[in-house]
Parts: structure tokens; C-alpha cells; sequence
């Protein structure tokens, strides 16, 4: 035989190849693993109307609803959509994470019950974590330090670390290169929003989890790429064996 029949039946090989464990979980973090209570919306509300736009307007309302409908978006992308001024999107980013960051000083960002739990599962039967979000590397930071999580995952990514945020796959593959795994099969997506679905899919990851504490409904969820919606990230683990246990 060939080095090159050798080499095309290793192609091959892989290319048929179903990986048997997922190796690393991509975990949002508003509305899957936290819950704000609504400050992100209200920190959203105060960068538009500092910004000139009049709170119960019809502009105001319609640009907020673009907010809500695109949760998990960097919010620096929902900015430079909502205004057409390049330096007016820089300066309504600036406020919103302004008024994030006075709004979680008070305490108010809670982790979703479970969720700490599921992650430490999770990295206990030897699967790597990624926290992703569409907030900037500050108020990520913020957050995590509030909830005592600077240590909890392996790696955490903003838009900004990895060239753009989602619906984009590029946070995912990000943290594939950073934490050295060899298939992109061998990841778990999950998150509450549409976008996180969708950048799943995008990336190729196997297992692409809604869950219904945050933005949308399941509907949407699958609508988007959902391989499966649960109630919350609790209900993970149970959802990661299932999965581990058909590929065996």
C-alpha cells in the first residue's frame, strides 16, 4: 500500500468517525447559568434614552424589542444595528455597560439553581468548560467576580476575544484552538437564545442544548438548531449521559 492509499484511508477512517464523549461544554451565561432580573433590559432601556431616543416612543419600543429579540447577540453588534452613527453605537455600548455594572453591584445577578452544580459535574467527569457571552470582557469579569466564578470554568470568552459574537460560530471555535481539542463533534453548545443555537450549528458541535430559563421559548429554540431543549441547565448532566450512552 501507498503513503497515499495510507493516508486516504486515515481520511476516511475519521471522516466516518463518531466521537464517543463530549470533551468540552460552551456555556452561556445570562439566562442559562445567571439570572439578572432584568437588568440587562434596564441597562439597554438607560443607553438608548441617554442616547436620544424617548422612552415609550414608538422608536424606543421598537429598538428595544430588536434588544429582546436578539439576547445573546454582542451587544456592540445590537448597537451598531439600532444606530446608524458608527461613534453614537461606541458611546450607547459604553453606557449600557456603565449601567450594567452599577446595576450587579447590588447584588442582583443570581446564579440559576443547578447551575454551578451542573458545571462542576461536568468538568468532574472530565469535560472542559467555556463561559461565553455577548457582554464585553469587563462586565463579564464583573459578573463572574459577583458570583465568586472567576475560577469555575476553564476559559472564558467575550466577542472581543475571539473576532465576533454570536450567531457567529467564532467564540465556539475559539475555545476549541484555546483548549486543544481535535473534533468539533466532541462539543456541547448550551444556552437560552436563538443566536446560541444557531452559532452551534454553525460550528458543528453534536449536542445543541436550549434551555427555557432566559429569552426564548422552545419553539425558537429548535427552530434555530436545538438537538434538545430542557427546563434548565440542571437538567444537563442527565441530558449529557443519555447522549454519552447511545455512543457507546
Amino acid at each position: 500500500m501507498t503513503g497515499d492509499e495510507m493516508t486516504g484511508d486515515a481520511l476516511t477512517r475519521d471522516a466516518n468517525h463518531t466521537p464517543n464523549r463530549l470533551r468540552l461544554a460552551v456555556v452561556d451565561m445570562v439566562g442559562t447559568t445567571i439570572t439578572d432580573d432584568g437588568r440587562t433590559e434596564r441597562a439597554m432601556s438607560q443607553a438608548l434614552a441617554e442616547h436620544g431616543i424617548e422612552p415609550g416612543s414608538s422608536r424606543f419600543e421598537s429598538m428595544l424589542g430588536y434588544a429582546r429579540d436578539t439576547m445573546g447577540f454582542s451587544k456592540m453588534t445590537v448597537f451598531s444595528h439600532l444606530f446608524d452613527d458608527p461613534a453614537a453605537a461606541v458611546s450607547a455600548n459604553k453606557v449600557f455597560e456603565r449601567a450594567f455594572d452599577e446595576l450587579i453591584e447590588d447584588g442582583g445577578v443570581r446564579a440559576i439553581p443547578g447551575a454551578e452544580d451542573a458545571i462542576l459535574w461536568m468538568r468532574e467527569s472530565g469535560m472542559q468548560i467555556c463561559l461565553a457571552t455577548g457582554f464585553g470582557r469587563h462586565t463579564q469579569n464583573m459578573v463572574l467576580e459577583s458570583l465568586g466564578w472567576m475560577g469555575l470554568a476553564d476559559l472564558s470568552l467575550c466577542p472581543a476575544d475571539a473576532g465576533r459574537g454570536r450567531p457567529h460560530p467564532d467564540m465556539i471555535l475559539t475555545a476549541v484552538l484555546a483548549l486543544d481539542l481535535d473534533d468539533v463533534r466532541e462539543v456541547a453548545v448550551v444556552g437560552d437564545t436563538s443566536s446560541d443555537m444557531l452559532s452551534g450549528v454553525r460550528s458543528g458541535a453534536s449536542l445543541i442544548a436550549g434551555v427555557l430559563t432566559g429569552s426564548h421559548s422552545e419553539a425558537t429554540l429548535r427552530a434555530a438548531g436545538a438537538t434538545a431543549v430542557v427546563d434548565s441547565i440542571k437538567q444537563l448532566p442527565l441530558l449529557v449521559e443519555k447522549r454519552e450512552a447511545r455512543h457507546l
